[in-house]
C-alpha cells in the first residue's frame, strides 16, 4: 500500500512500450464507482471477488504491466493468478507510507486510530506472502521513480522475463 505501484508501474510500462493496468482503477472503470464505495457497500469480501475477476482478466494478457492491490496476494486464487507473470514487490518504510497517505481518506484498510500500528500490522501479515509470490523486490522509500524503473530494468531476471514476454507476444501475433 502506497509503495508506488501505480507510479512505478506506469513508468515501467512506458519504458517497455507495454500497456499499463491498475487493478483498482480497472475495477472502478468497470463498475463506475470508487473502490472505497465497493468496500462500504459490499465489504472486503465483495471487493476481493471483483479484484480476483479483474486479476484473472489482466494476468491472461502478455506484455503488460499490472499494478495489484496490496491485499491481493493474501488469497490463494490470486497467488495462482500472480504466478502467470513476473512479480516485483515494491517495499517502502512505514514512515514513507504514512507520509504518502497522510491526506488520503480513500483507503479503507487504513481507517485506524493509529495508522503506523495498522501499517506495521499489515506489513507483518503480508510480508511472508509477498516474499513467497515475488520474483524480485525493490525498495521504493525516498527514491526517484525514474531511478527505481532503471534499477528494475537493470535486473537480469527482469530482462529475461521481458525477453520471454516479447517472444510470446511475437508468437501470438504471427
Amino acid at each position: 500500500m502506497a509503495s508506488g505501484k501505480s507510479t512505478i508501474g506506469r513508468s515501467l510500462a512506458q519504458a517497455l512500450g507495454w500497456p499499463f493496468f491498475d487493478v483498482d482503477r480497472e475495477i472502478e472503470a468497470s463498475t463506475g464507482v470508487p473502490v472505497s464505495l465497493i468496500f462500504e457497500k459490499e465489504g472486503e469480501a465483495g471487493f476481493r471477488a471483483r479484484e480476483t475477476r479483474m486479476m484473472a482478466e489482466l494476468t491472461a494478457k502478455t506484455g503488460v504491466v499490472v499494478a495489484m492491490g496490496g491485499g491481493a496476494p493474501m488469497f490463494e486464487m490470486n497467488r495462482k493468478l500472480l504466478a502467470r507473470g513476473f512479480v516485483i514487490e515494491l517495499r517502502s518504510s512505514v514512515s514513507d507510507i504514512i507520509e504518502r497517505t497522510r491526506r488520503d481518506t480513500t483507503r479503507p484498510l487504513l481507517a485506524a486510530e493509529d495508522r503506523a500500528a495498522r501499517i506495521r500490522a499489515l506489513m507483518l501479515e503480508r510480508g511472508p506472502v509477498y516474499a513467497a509470490v515475488s520474483d524480485a523486490h525493490v525498495v521504493t522509500s525516498r527514491a526517484n521513480p525514474e531511478r527505481i524503473v532503471e534499477r528494475i530494468l537493470e535486473m537480469p531476471q527482469v530482462r529475461e522475463a521481458v525477453r520471454r514476454a516479447e517472444a510470446l507476444k511475437g508468437e501470438h501475433s504471427s
